[in-house]
Order: C-alpha cells, then structure tokens, then sequence
C-alpha cells in the first residue's frame, strides 16, 4: 500500500505516525528553528514560542521550549532540559566536506573527526547544546 502523506505547501510530506520522532528540549524555540532548518535543512511543520514540529525525510523533530508541557518538572523535582549524550545521528558521503560546510556556517563542534572500524564521525551542537552526529561509513 501507498506510504500514507499529508500535502504542505506543494510538498508531499510523510504522516507523523509513520515517522521516526525525536524529542529535544531547547533553551530558545525559534533559535533551534532557525537552526535546524536553515543548517541542516529541516522543513518546519509548525512552530509556536514555546514548541516547534520539524521534519527532515522520514526522521520528526519536536523541540520544546522553557514553556512547554514536556518541560514541566517530574513529580520528584527533575526537570527535563537540554544537552546530554542521546543524539540524532546523521550518515554522510563526505564527512570532511560536510564539517567544512557546516563550520563555514558558524556551527559548533564538540569534537573532531575521529576514525574507527565502522567509520567516522564527528559531533556538533545545535544553540541549546543538543547533539546531532555526522558519521560516514567505512564500507
């Protein structure tokens, strides 16, 4: 059967059920915004201050704000925030070219390239200190 879409804009976009969804909690909404979709080429679904809906290929991004309900604190006094280690992760043809790209644009990386039996990669930061991993297979 045919992949189910929704229509945006003159585009053909996939059904969110049918994607696979990320969640990344972000200091400021419209910076990661301007972010994702201007340097890593993400299509804004919808954004208000406090949450924005993205989507890249079959891969969501929900980022949600200081306001937003997934930021509210656990019942122990935790609260959901940025940074961390869980990351999204990107395969690449040309990861050289790519961080070369991506550096000219102003963007952040936490480490250099590294090599390992699989490949390399390499990561970098969105405004709010999330992860997102560029790798480039060995084969």
């Amino acid at each position: 059967p045919p992949e189910p879409t929704l229509e945006r804009q003159g585009e053909t976009v996939t059904e969110p059920r049918d994607m696979a969804n990320v969640r990344y909690m972000v200091n400021d909404v419209e910076e990661a915004v301007a972010f994702y979709s201007k340097i890593l080429d993400f299509e804004v679904m919808m954004s208000f201050p406090a949450f924005a809906d993205m989507a890249r290929g079959k891969l969501r991004l929900l980022l949600s704000g200081p306001a937003s309900t997934a930021r509210r604190p656990m019942p122990d006094g935790a609260a959901p925030r940025p940074g961390g280690w869980n990351r999204i992760h990107f395969i690449v043809d040309d990861i050289e070219a790519e961080v070369a790209r991506l550096r000219a644009q102003g963007v952040v990386f936490r480490n250099e390239i590294i090599e390992g039996p699989g490949g390399r990669q390499t990561l970098l930061r969105d405004p709010s200190g999330n992860l997102v991993e560029l790798f480039q297979s060995a084969r």
